[in-house]
């Protein structure tokens, strides 16, 4: 999931938690954004519709040596951008464009390390810039920096729990970019970050709009797309991170990998030395089920000293490799994860993989007793990876391990293979109530990816008969919402409509603040 749409829910959610009492690892949270192409389709406004907004005019564009700069940024050598930018940051010190692209280099810094040990030194540089922008004409350029900068800081706030000073430049951020949107409607950027916004924010459950209201922070994710279509129509510096905003969006929640797929791998090939764009490649293939090629886009990844650590990237790989079954190889991605990453997140999920690799691989039982006995390690549960790991270890339900490895095994689309191990399983009265329902979802997913789409919603069915309406396991609510893009792909938008529903309708889960969020934009696809 993951760029400004992504960290904006994140943050969010986190937020949320904390006054009222989630989604993965940022790694990739630039600045503005816009596309060479309008978006047509479900869920995104039409060309048509695009062409009715304000005319285009000639935008103000980053200097030359920012240009150049921002293109090392999203390559992540942030050392090299940082050269390219020192003296021009000397030589004009209030100019827009390198402050912007600056600020673009320690926001980027601080949400992929994660490193407490750097959160003072880099938020100060963000409050600087701001301060440095404030003594500069006005301008789209720098009226729209000023918003998307603090946007950054109020998000590098949040992330690191400063929730009241955080909460306020996120608003505040959020407000400014309507603003900069209101007085220059075509300049593209602004509407590219606003859209995102709007998006995150429109995208939230209903129970927390009372949150929203309480912040000031109003929006729909039908306004936040048409915005990002606009954003894709129109040519700038920031064209690419625009193309991946609207395209993943339209891959993760209104199921169009193909989009996803074609553009990563586009990317991955006109820029083998980005790091960025073979990070989107492995991201992708990893979400559809396509295991071998997540792999080797790990593998084909650019690295040196030159390039920004993501040790994230380490625990992506030991997931792939603990699909494909090499428990040695995935156990020692995930222990260079935890020498490598300064911050608290996915740590209990990472404890869970290396439980699951020593007990698969059949290490002796106490170093699979001393990687469980980690999961329970003092840390956040904010990441729904983290919190279903956490929930397994207060469960203290043993796994069965016939439907953990074909789990793994359709995780990574070796599907068949599945097959052949849930013929092993084989319930018996003392089976596991969650065992029973997880048996027929297994094969339901196995049999979907091999596009046995019959066979798929029998097995669906069969879930949510056994698991009945209270279940606390997502399972059930999961099949339920498969079901609905199935029928949404056949163009039967009743039961379509009747299965994200019906989705909606289950108790506490692991995923539920996922599966929720994915139903209720269906169901807004679907009006």
């Amino acid at each position: 999931m993951s760029l400004l749409a992504t960290v904006f829910r994140e943050v969010l959610r986190r937020w949320r938690a904390a006054a009222a009492r989630r989604w993965g690892l940022v790694l990739l949270c630039l600045t503005g954004a816009v596309g060479t192409s309008a978006f047509s389709g479900s869920g995104v406004a039409p060309a048509a519709r695009v062409a009715e907004q304000p005319a285009a005019v000639l935008p103000e564009r980053l200097t030359s040596n920012s240009s150049r700069a921002y293109a090392e940024v999203l390559k992540l050598r942030l050392g090299a951008a940082r050269e390219l930018l020192q003296q021009e940051l000397v030589s004009s010190p209030a100019a827009p464009a390198p402050l912007l692209v600056a600020n673009c280099a320690d926001f980027v810094e601080l949400l992929i390390s994660q490193d407490a040990s750097r959160y003072d030194a880099l938020v100060a540089a963000q409050e600087a810039h701001l301060a440095a922008l404030g003594r500069a004409p006005a301008s789209a350029l720098r009226d729209y920096a000023r918003a998307e900068i603090t946007l950054h800081l109020g998000l590098s706030q949040l992330l690191f729990k400063h929730l009241v000073v955080g909460g306020f430049h996120l608003r505040s951020g959020y407000h400014q970019m309507q603003a900069v949107v209101k007085r220059y409607p075509s300049f593209a950027p602004a509407r590219k970050t606003l859209g995102i916004c709007e998006f995150a924010v429109g995208s939230l459950p209903e129970g927390y709009r009372w949150l929203l209201r309480l912040l000031g922070l109003t929006a729909s994710v039908e306004t936040g797309l048409k915005n990002l279509a606009i954003a894709a129509a129109q040519p700038s510096d920031f064209h690419t991170e625009s193309l991946i905003y609207l395209t993943m969006i339209r891959e993760s929640y209104y199921k169009k990998p193909e989009e996803g797929l074609r553009l990563a791998e586009r990317l991955a090939a006109q820029q083998p030395n980005n790091l960025l764009f073979a990070y989107l490649l492995m991201s992708v293939n990893k979400r559809q089920h396509r295991g071998e090629a997540a792999l080797a886009a790990y593998r084909a990844r650019p690295t040196g000293p030159g390039y920004l650590a993501v040790p994230y990237l380490h625990h992506m790989a030991a997931d792939l490799l603990l699909y494909q079954g090499d428990y040695a190889a995935s156990e020692r991605e995930n222990l260079a994860f935890l020498r490598e990453f300064r911050g608290q997140h996915y740590r209990k999920d990472t404890a869970f993989k290396l439980y699951l690799a020593a007990w698969l691989g059949g290490q002796p039982a106490a170093v699979v007793a001393r990687y469980r006995q980690q999961i329970n390690l003092p840390g956040p549960t904010d990441v729904e990876e983290d919190n279903y790991a956490q929930h397994y270890y207060h469960k203290a339900q043993a796994l069965h391990p016939v439907l953990t490895r074909a789990r793994l095994q359709i995780d990574g689309g070796y599907n068949r293979q599945a097959l052949a191990t849930l013929r092993s399983f084989h319930a018996t009265p003392t089976t596991l109530w969650r065992d029973r329902i997880e048996d027929p979802y297994r094969r339901a997913r196995a049999y979907q990816g091999l596009g046995q789409l019959d066979s798929a919603w029998f097995y669906f069915e069969r879930t949510q008969t056994v698991a009945g309406p209270t279940a606390p396991y997502y399972f059930a609510p999961q099949a339920a919402l498969q079901q609905g893009y199935l029928a949404q792909q056949e163009g039967n938008k009743p039961k379509a409509r009747e299965c994200f529903s019906k989705a909606l309708k289950y108790p506490w889960h692991e995923y539920k603040n996922s599966t929720d969020a994915k139903a209720n934009l269906a169901l807004r696809e679907l009006r």
